[in-house]
């Protein structure tokens, strides 16, 4: 059956604003679903049906699903910094919110089933190697936790329903449209910081690596997660680079003003020292190739939010 209509849930935010784009252009109708709670209106294209709501209204998700053939998972609370203390809040609106959006799917029976999860879900590792999807799984956050779990709920339950599921997990996502938190991304954060004149302040020593993809390539992957066949339904959407926090901090005093130098700060509790993708399973069973770089993509987003494109958006 051909797709004709898509929910995408947080579809008003960062990586969800930038999907329902990609969709709109493939001529597939969708419906965003987003509370505004992070996300804004004006994300949202004209030529995309909006509703306003909370992702634990099953009633009003339920509403929302009539007539539509695959659902994008992507509203939650993203904050991993602050997550083991706001934990109670973190686990209702990742893991119960995902449950009502199963309940509602559970009525309506959508064809497919995309949750957005997260490389948080994986244990902390010393060094950075890539971890693969079999990797072990004992996050250190209650984000992990919470995501966690929702991808078992999602992997056991959609099956039940007739619905494909499948999990993608997402690293380091970065590009234009990420919502300012002091908590979650961290070039969005020292950007801030330096055209504010501050030091970039790096928490841990620096030295602890992440996988860095530009919201164009998750894009991708979501649309091709769609497409997949494969018996696999868990896969990771990263690079496979490893960049030390120190090595963004550089790249980014350099080209807004290199004579600021980088504070630094004790490590934060919940946060992973290293984390990298393995790529190897997205590449071979959904066609997933990463085209973007840090130095290729990270002006664009110097330039949106020296724009004040963000925070005109706020106001």
């Amino acid at each position: 059956m051909a797709i004709q209509r898509i929910l995408v849930t947080g579809g008003a935010g960062f990586i969800g604003s930038h999907l329902v784009e990609a969709l709109l252009a493939r001529g597939i109708e969708v419906v965003v679903y987003d509370n505004l709670s992070m996300g804004l209106r004006s994300n949202v294209p004209s030529s995309a049906d909006f509703v306003e709501g909370d992702v634990r209204d099953t009633v009003r998700v339920e509403q929302s699903l009539r007539g539509v053939d695959a659902v994008y998972h992507l509203a939650a609370r993203v904050s991993i910094r602050d997550s083991n203390e706001c934990f109670r809040d973190d686990a209702d609106t990742n893991l119960m919110g995902t449950l009502s959006v199963l309940q509602a799917c559970a009525r309506c029976r959508p064809k497919h089933f995309v949750l957005a999860s997260s490389m948080a879900v994986y244990a902390d590792s010393p060094t950075p190697k890539p971890v693969t999807e079999a990797s072990p799984t004992e996050p250190i956050s209650g984000y992990g936790i919470s995501k966690l779990a929702a991808e078992k709920y999602c992997l056991q339950l959609c099956p039940q329903m007739g619905i494909r599921p499948t999990a993608l997990r997402f690293f380091n996502t970065f590009g234009t449209r990420q919502t300012y938190t002091p908590y979650v991304g961290v070039m969005t954060i020292f950007i801030r910081q330096l055209l504010a004149g501050r030091s970039p302040k790096i928490f841990g020593g620096g030295d602890q690596c992440r996988d860095f993809v530009h919201v164009s390539d998750i894009v991708a992957g979501c649309l091709l997660a769609l497409e997949c066949e494969a018996q696999e339904r868990i896969f990771n959407i990263g690079t496979g680079r490893a960049t030390s926090v120190n090595e963004i901090a550089a790249i980014l005093i350099e080209r807004i003003n290199p004579v600021i130098k980088p504070e630094s700060a004790p490590p934060q509790p919940g946060e992973l020292k290293n984390c990298v993708a393995d790529i190897e399973r997205s590449r071979k069973l959904l066609g997933y190739e990463p085209h973007s770089t840090i130095e290729g993509r990270i002006d664009e987003v110097i330039d949106y939010i020296r724009s004040g494109a963000a925070d005109s958006a706020l106001s």
